[in-house]
């Protein structure tokens, strides 16, 4: 069974029994002139209306958002809250004016027989059941009218207890007992008015619920990646709570690993809310652990631009930067010379001006580069050579050599071993000279690029 179907059964199924209980206390209290059942009959009343109303808006209040409703319908259902909350004062007034009266004037107290304890009791019984299936079905839905009606019911029970105590004094000789029964009715409607609206009130001004706030908190700053929370806000919406929030991220993250975090963040307070409506707003921060090289990344990347083999040395406190900076090939050298100086100029800004940055321009290369694989005797003729060139040395098993012919020139890759103890440092110092070799014997290669990797176990 949907959450829509259930409140809506419940609230049906109330409006019937609240019509049936508000007709029966009605009639036996005219009949037997007692003001205090006719106004737990007026208070059944306005629980009958209050019901009509709960069953209505619980009927549109699930809709989900639209062009008009941003937020969705849940806050019908605080109005509507509010709505019964006045009938309820105006009741509640009502039957305090009468009692009064009625003890001024020594009113002569009801005539008492079995009818309206049979009635009161049947009542008493239907109202506890009713309120314990509407705050069930209130807390499964997150219902704000479905918890007011609850509370009516249950109030309703304390009312029926009211009047029979005020009947059973009258039936001692105290004329007094009815009205003041009457008055003790009222005041629990009162009183039950004052906590709905509390409520009520709270919703519609958007006061967060209690520690909502802490544990939304808790539920994002768990996300890995998350630094931070700067901000937060949350306010409730029928039974959806809505969160608002900015966030601390590492700005070295690329964006779909930021998209990754706010995934984890919505499912974190679906676990810890439920029904979540998650705004999350990722404010890039820089890290105390960035070192300054990810610095540097992160000036070329906002700044649009592609660069690559960055080096940076220390010279007794003062930084060497060295970048190769990649342009549109068909750029001319005055315009692609001023998007190095502002990339100098950025670095500059970021570490100081005594910093000493140099931008190496070279092409950038095309995307799709077109490329055929290069004759099979060029492939043994090149991979002939890298395995002169790597003999007596520390790499070996020069296999899987592949040429392509490009519009640039030649490019080959090939894989070779090593041992499984040395360093990067040293294995790419020595593929570095094999490559060396490789380009001065054949000036055609433009590129080559190897794969190293340890001896087959």
């Amino acid at each position: 069974m949907t959450s829509q179907h259930s409140k809506t059964s419940v609230a049906a199924i109330s409006i019937f029994v609240s019509g049936g209980m508000a007709a029966a206390k009605f009639a036996v209290g005219i009949a037997i002139g007692s003001l205090a059942l006719i106004s737990e009959a007026l208070h059944s009343s306005v629980d009958l209306i209050a019901t009509i109303i709960t069953w209505a808006v619980v009927r549109v209040s699930d809709k989900p958002a639209d062009d008009e409703h941003h937020y969705g319908h849940g806050k019908l259902e605080s109005i509507s809250a509010l709505g019964v909350t006045a009938l309820l004062y105006v009741l509640a007034g009502g039957i305090l004016v009468e009692s009064y009266s009625r003890l001024r004037e020594g009113t002569p107290p009801p005539s008492i027989s079995a009818v309206p304890f049979v009635v009161l009791v049947i009542d008493i019984v239907v109202n506890f059941w009713r309120a314990r299936a509407l705050h069930r079905a209130a807390r499964e839905t997150g219902s704000q009218a479905l918890a007011a009606d609850a509370l009516h019911f249950a109030s309703d029970v304390m009312g029926s207890f009211a009047v029979i105590a005020g009947l059973i004094l009258a039936a001692l000789g105290f004329w007094w007992g009815d009205a003041a029964a009457a008055a003790a009715v009222a005041v629990m409607i009162a009183l039950l008015g004052l906590r709905m609206a509390g409520s009520t009130v709270q919703t519609l001004v958007d006061r967060a619920p209690e520690g909502a706030h802490e544990k939304a908190t808790a539920a994002i700053r768990s996300v890995p990646g998350v630094i931070d929370v700067e901000r937060l806000r949350v306010r409730m919406v029928g039974a959806t709570t809505f969160i608002d929030t900015i966030a601390k991220v590492p700005r070295t993250y690329p964006i779909d690993r930021v998209e990754e975090i706010k995934r984890k963040a919505q499912a974190a307070v679906e676990t810890a809310f439920g029904d979540t409506d998650l705004t999350f707003t990722a404010v890039p921060v820089a890290r105390d652990n960035e070192t300054v090289r990810d610095r540097i990344m992160v000036i070329a990347h906002n700044s649009g631009l592609a660069v690559h083999h960055v080096t940076v040395h220390d010279l007794g406190g003062k930084l060497i930067v060295s970048i190769d900076l990649e342009v549109d090939a068909r750029m001319q050298l005055d315009a692609a010379h001023d998007v190095a100086n502002t990339l100098e100029r950025n670095i500059q800004e970021e570490f100081g001006a005594d910093v000493e940055v140099d931008v190496h321009i070279e092409p950038l290369e095309p995307e799709l580069p077109f490329g055929v694989d290069a004759a099979p005797e060029r492939v043994q003729t090149i991979a002939a050579a890298l395995i002169e060139y790597a003999a007596g040395g520390e790499i070996h098993d020069i296999h899987n050599v592949r040429v392509r012919d490009t519009e640039g020139g030649e490019i080959v890759n090939f894989h070779c071993r090593a041992a499984p103890s040395m360093s990067v440092i040293k294995v790419h110092e020595h593929v570095d000279a094999i490559e060396r070799k490789l380009r001065r014997a054949f000036p055609s290669v433009k590129r080559v690029i190897s794969h190293a990797e340890p001896p087959r176990a």
